[in-house]
């Protein structure tokens, strides 16, 4: 099985080598690291370009969702997954571990496991707040966005393009639609049982978190209806202020 590990990048230079390293340091040897970059005026592709594994494009592109749909169109792997510069694959034997799992033959669309935040220093800050069911389906995420982006690995073949009219959250979309996808093809979903990556606290997401809280209301209202997406986030507030 060939995974594809996908990098979007923009004058990244800070933070592109930790995950570089960590894609060079599997000890899985089917992997297609693509490094997606939008025209970089800092070092970021001369740090790209120390590692043989890295498979670099650069070009300017519309936005993050246009640059992750280009990586989709070039991946050639059975599964992908969207690896912020930063992030890291949470150990050397992660993608070992995620090949693994494909024990009895059984259709898989998506595979997902936790996630790890980690500071600037990449070190580790807490577990994320939200955790993966040990059932996931696209009905799962009225909850929120229940698994973090870099630990959702998806199987090529349900990898539908990014909705380009969302700025900050069609990661969110995109995972719902993928998911209504597999279901339709009789997919099945599997969770493993230990943290996939570690997540840079300030994505872009969370430096725009008002404008993309804005997001996921319409696309859940897109996807579950208004009225049960209002429901939803009163259950929310309330959540808050019960463990205040």
């Amino acid at each position: 099985m060939k995974i594809s590990i996908i990098t979007v990048t923009y004058n990244a230079e800070a933070t592109i080598e930790r995950t570089l390293e960590s894609v060079a340091q599997q000890t899985y040897p089917d992997v297609e690291h693509l490094i997606i970059d939008g025209a970089s005026k800092d070092k970021t592709l001369e740090i790209a370009h120390r590692y043989p594994h890295a498979i670099v494009y650069s070009e300017p592109d519309k936005g993050l969702y246009d640059a992750m749909n280009k990586g989709l169109k070039r991946a050639t792997g059975d599964f992908l997954c969207f690896l912020n510069a930063g992030d890291k694959l949470h150990s050397q034997e992660t993608l070992a571990h995620i090949a693994s799992s494909f024990s009895d033959g059984s259709p898989i669309g998506v595979l997902y496991g936790d996630t790890h935040i980690v500071d600037n220093e990449g070190t580790f800050i807490r577990n994320r707040r939200l955790t993966p069911p040990e059932h996931l389906t696209w009905r799962s995420f009225k909850q929120g966005m229940l698994v973090c982006h870099q630990a959702f690995y998806i199987n090529r073949q349900i990898a539908l393009p990014y909705d380009t009219t969302y700025r900050f959250s069609a990661d969110f979309d995109w995972c719902i639609r993928c998911m209504q996808e597999g279901e339709k093809r009789g997919m099945q979903n599997f969770y493993i049982h230990e943290p996939l990556a570690d997540y840079l606290a300030e994505g872009m997401t969370t430096a725009n978190h008002k404008a993309s809280l804005k997001e996921r209301f319409r696309i859940m209202a897109k996807h579950y209806g208004y009225l049960p997406t209002i429901i939803q986030h009163i259950w929310f507030i309330f959540r808050v202020l019960v463990k205040k």
